[in-house]
């Protein structure tokens, strides 16, 4: 076994045999615009590959309209030994369209799948074993299984050296933080970049205040619960971990000196959440003082915590604008949600941003548990006075791994329908079924084709829900002279016959 150091403990990796190992990013096609942000977390699982001596492939297929055409030719030349792909969960029904496919053409290939829906759903069936019951989770864990040969639930840095074995479990579980694949802070700290050499990095096109920007996460995991919120039940989605400021500061001298970003976007759930902040912020701005140029930011925030300090620093570091998930606009919705900050608090923020120069962009999301008329017209109502300069609103989904999910029992009298209620209001939430594998139209939405409701309440059908969204949306945007930005169409791979390799921008791979 080889062994790998980690603070108060030792982590026992599996040893394995050096392999070719085909990593693949699926389509988001439920995105109006794929090619902005690349998959960090495929990236670091082929960081810590390559630095243990596997050869890595790369297939990105991000954007692509044809990407089963990719998947086709690839598979028929490869010499992968096993092939590893992420997914979410709006990703699912590509990712398995993708598996599909890879075992028509080669069925001697392992496929193991990863990521935040594996880790999803694996967190829901725990709580259905410890709660006495085998409910939707345990199916949806099931179908899952059907498709694919192994599943890596929660950190699959340590956790894929155990799925890339022969012989491996069904599950290998890296999120069970008192087992020896779950990353703690040193293990965290002492994993390498992601391998964004992997990616044609410059397919990916997003900017911040006219700065090319790229994404970064500087922590792991968010402490809070709220009920519609992913991840709640899973360990390595909820205990924080972090780096170090040199760390995070080594990295985006990284990425400036390499491929001249002087944008970013930290994808970290809440930046706020990190005690050393502020040190992160003055040292960003130090950097950029030391290398002669202005970086722009932006980044998450968690309303009931901001204040003026970290406002201060956050323009410093070249932060213009900030996102809130606000989500609510009346303090019922907000109590029912579990939100913990109040309305004063998110006014708050809008007030504090203002005084330090800072833009908000507000997140809010509608079919909470007893949502009604009023109270997404609250949303409404309060965006046109608070008056960030951008906002979305969503309506809100069920996905495993959400207490609104975990937490639900059979309808009482509706077919295929869930009901969560809350504890402390007895206020309800209604959901229908959703097949993961095969739908994603349930999943945020192109205004311009329409959103879809799979939520109710005791209240609203979802209909009226999607209705008052739009109403929301209109009028907002209207009053506040915000325009809606749509996205870019796919990208369509052309292939020919006698075609040698695929576009770079789909394919790279180690060099060994």
């Amino acid at each position: 076994m080889n062994q790998v150091v980690s603070s108060s403990r030792l982590i026992r990796r599996p040893a394995t045999s050096k392999k070719r190992v085909l990593l693949i990013t699926p389509p988001s096609s439920f995105l109006l615009d794929e090619r902005v942000f690349m998959s960090l977390g495929i990236l670091k699982i082929a960081a810590v590959l390559e630095q243990a001596g596997h050869s890595v492939e790369l297939l990105d297929l991000s954007g692509i309209e044809n990407y089963l055409d990719v998947v086709d030719e690839h598979i028929r030349r490869t010499c992968a030994e096993a092939v590893a792909v992420t997914v979410t969960t709006p990703q699912l029904p590509t990712a398995s369209a993708v598996a599909e496919r890879i075992k028509s053409i080669r069925p001697d290939l392992k496929i193991i799948l990863g990521g935040p829906h594996v880790t999803l759903v694996s967190a829901a069936v725990k709580l259905e074993v410890k709660t006495g019951r085998r409910g939707r989770a345990h199916r949806a864990l099931a179908k899952l299984e059907e498709s694919f040969d192994v599943l890596v639930a929660g950190d699959g840095e340590l956790a894929v050296f155990e799925a890339l074995t022969d012989g491996a479990p069904k599950l290998v579980d890296g999120d069970d933080h008192r087992g020896p694949l779950f990353m703690d802070n040193a293990a965290y700290e002492s994993s390498p970049f992601p391998a964004r050499h992997l990616v044609d990095v410059n397919s990916y096109n997003y900017s911040i205040e006219g700065h090319r920007a790229t994404s970064l996460i500087a922590q792991l995991g968010c402490p809070f619960a709220c009920g519609f919120c992913g991840g709640r039940n899973s360990k390595a989605l909820r205990m924080i971990r972090t780096r170090t400021t040199e760390s995070v500061i080594k990295e985006m001298e990284m990425l400036h000196r390499e491929y001249g970003f002087t944008g970013f976007m930290l994808y970290d759930d809440e930046l706020n959440v990190n005690k050393g902040m502020v040190e992160l912020m003055n040292a960003i701005s130090d950097l950029q003082s030391r290398l002669g140029t202005e970086f722009r930011l932006r980044g998450f925030v968690k309303s009931e915590l901001f204040n003026d300090e970290q406002a201060a620093s956050m323009y410093r570091a070249g932060f213009r604008w900030i996102l809130c998930g606000f989500e609510a606009a009346s303090p019922k919705i907000l109590e029912n949600i579990n939100k913990r900050a109040t309305l004063d608090d998110n006014t708050k923020v809008m007030e504090v941003s203002d005084r330090h120069g800072l833009k908000v962009k507000a997140l809010m999301s509608v079919g909470h548990p007893g949502e009604s008329e009023q109270t997404i017209l609250d949303v409404r109502d309060w965006l046109l006075k608070v008056k960030p300069a951008d906002f979305d609103c969503t309506v809100i989904s069920c996905f495993p791994g959400t207490p609104y999910y975990d937490e639900s029992v059979p309808h009482e009298s509706i077919h295929d329908a869930w009901t969560y209620t809350c504890k402390k209001s007895g206020d309800r939430l209604h959901s229908f079924d959703v097949d993961y594998s095969t739908q994603a139209d349930y999943y945020k939405g192109d205004p311009s084709d329409g959103y879809k409701s799979f939520v109710f309440t005791d209240h609203l059908s979802g209909d009226e829900i999607v209705k008052l969204r739009n109403q929301v949306e209109d009028e907002v945007r209207s009053g506040l002279s915000i325009p809606f930005n749509p996205g870019k169409p796919g990208l369509r791979y052309e292939h020919s016959m006698g075609q040698g390799n695929l576009p770079f921008h789909i394919l790279r791979e180690s060099v060994r």
